[in-house]
């Protein structure tokens, strides 16, 4: 296991034996012992880099998951009030509040009865708005709750108390009373 030079220094007489074995020693302990070399400034610098970009990368993709999921749901809400909207036949004005306007859509009898009991809710659709069957409404309420104008079927938590409505009660409100 001796190299060359070893063996000339050897035969020339210039080492011992045991001095050879000594330096092969301590060269095998230096190349046994040998621990990774600490990463350079440079090299730190570069895997910083590289996990900064990965988190902007990982950040840019969420933001396009969630528009994609946005657009998704906008998609089949229109599919949804497309496919199931109220034919409106009629000449009652039936009115209602959307934000801080009050609108109104013509409707018959039957449908201002099902839309003061709730199997009917006011959907806004593109520049006008279209009536939806309960089961309908449900599935676009999943998806986007903001086009719902007007909900009787969903009662609101926050609308009143018991004791305003007890109240309420004592006054009889007329039946030819439409606004």
């Amino acid at each position: 296991m001796r190299n060359p030079l070893q063996e000339q220094l050897l035969k020339a007489g210039l080492v011992k034996k045991n001095q050879v074995a000594q330096v092969a020693r301590e060269q095998a302990k230096k190349h046994q012992g040998k621990a990774p070399v600490a990463p350079g400034a440079e090299e730190l610098q570069a895997r910083r880099l590289q996990a900064e970009k990965a988190e902007r990368d990982r950040a840019i993709a969420a933001e396009r998951n969630a528009q994609a999921r946005a657009h998704e749901a906008r998609a089949q809400v229109q599919q949804i009030v497309e496919a199931h909207k109220v034919k409106r036949e009629g000449e009652i004005a039936y009115r209602f509040a959307d934000g801080d306007r009050i609108r109104d859509v013509l409707v018959s009898a039957a449908l201002r009865a099902q839309l003061a009991a709730g199997t009917l809710v006011i959907v806004r659709h593109g520049e006008g708005y279209e009536l939806l069957p309960r089961a309908a409404a449900d599935k676009v309420y999943e998806r986007d709750a903001a086009i719902i104008v007007l909900d009787h079927g969903r009662a609101e938590a926050g609308s009143g108390n018991a004791a305003d409505d007890e109240y309420y009660k004592q006054f009889e409100v007329p039946d030819d009373l439409i606004w």
